[in-house]
């Protein structure tokens, strides 16, 4: 499908400043914000170091959630004529004209800046180049993949995934392979989650030219396909922190195991029915599932 409308002119109407900071709030996507911002928090607990570096991890928080409204900010950017092809998105700040796209650059721009910066000067300079690497895969390929191939998935996963890894850098923790799992987890975990939502958008994501598994195959095969598949090898993955050194306990290997399974069976549910009940079910659970998974590998003492 073809997209045959103009570019848009943005030209942000004169509103209260209230309601201005919150057009700035949502540009930052706080949702999405606030759970990488947890992994961060979760990856920085595990590797060990906040005992003895608490407020680097406010610096890393910072200084993350900084990279992360540009990245957001800078993709609504780039989308804005999309956007308002979608219900969905067609209220987001740009496309609904409340701000103007130099408002939006600016903001982006600064906020990249300064959230590298202060990154590399109150962490260190891997936690700021895993910032900047997150930022450059989101922006520069994962957006633009998203009206050309359903590749833009994975792309998508790997910058979703990467803040876990600045979260363990921070405090000077070197990459090994608890670093990986955890990374593993949090990229394995998107597929799932977002099959469930293209799905439920798919006529939107058509009608908007962006290339999405349900709109290259509109049977659903290929969408239930991926969520069944990549939950399943989810479970054992989310099993590898009791395995390895140094283990967490068992309680953390009985919950990831039952919460694992519990996203099986919904992701299978939803390959099996492909409806909109089925895929909100299997949203509304992935949203619980990595919260809920990361509180518990926090809790879970090490034996």
């Amino acid at each position: 499908m073809s997209m045959t409308t103009t570019t848009l002119t943005y030209h942000a109407r004169r509103l209260p400043w209230p309601s201005r900071l919150c057009d700035y709030l949502e540009l930052t996507k706080p949702k999405i914000a606030a759970l990488e911002l947890v992994t961060v928090a979760v990856a920085a607990f595990v590797a060990g170091w906040v005992p003895s570096n608490p407020w680097v991890l406010v610096h890393a928080l910072a200084g993350t959630a900084l990279i992360a409204a540009s990245a957001s900010a800078l993709n609504q950017w780039l989308e804005r004529d999309t956007d308002a092809l979608m219900q969905r998105t067609a209220q987001r700040p740009l496309p609904a004209g409340r701000l103007s796209t130099w408002e939006v650059a600016v903001f982006s721009s600064v906020s990249v800046v300064a959230g590298v910066v202060y990154l590399a000067l109150a962490t260190n300079s891997l936690t700021a180049l895993l910032g900047l690497v997150t930022w450059m895969i989101y922006v520069l390929v994962y957006t633009p993949l998203k009206s050309r191939t359903t590749l833009n998935t994975p792309v998508g996963a790997v910058a979703g995934a990467i803040p876990i890894l600045m979260g363990w850098t921070a405090g000077g923790a070197p990459l090994d392979l608890r670093a990986l799992v955890l990374f593993s987890i949090v990229f394995l975990w998107q597929f799932p989650h977002f099959m469930a939502i293209a799905w439920i958008y798919r006529r939107q994501y058509a009608q908007a030219s962006l290339v999405m598994s349900p709109v290259v195959d509109p049977s659903g095969r290929s969408t239930g396909r991926q969520a069944v598949w990549l939950a399943a090898v989810l479970v054992p993955v989310t099993l590898l922190p009791a395995l390895i050194e140094p283990p967490v306990g068992v309680g953390y290997f009985l919950a990831a195991s039952v919460f694992g399974l519990v996203q099986l069976y919904c992701a299978a549910a939803f390959r099996r029915q492909m409806d909109e009940a089925s895929a909100r079910r299997l949203m509304r659970v992935s949203i619980v599932y990595l919260p809920a998974l990361l509180v518990v590998l926090l809790a879970s003492p090490l034996v």
